[in-house]
């Protein structure tokens, strides 16, 4: 029974961390298509405007 306990502990550690490590990899896709999506409004942004805009506006929704 201990064994078994040690193990549920275990992966639910690497769980976690599996979690955290893709959501972090989210955001970043999440930014890099908002700045290729704003490349193609009327007024271009530069690509340091884009990604400021892109993470305030992805962070509000959060």
């Amino acid at each position: 029974m201990k064994l078994k306990n040690i193990v549920t502990i275990i992966l639910i550690i690497f769980g976690l961390y599996f979690i955290s490590t893709f959501r972090d990899h989210n955001f970043k896709r999440a930014i890099d298509a908002c700045v290729a999506g704003s490349q193609k409004l009327e007024k271009p942004m530069t690509l340091q405007e884009a990604k400021r805009f892109c993470e305030d506006k992805i962070k509000d929704k959060n």
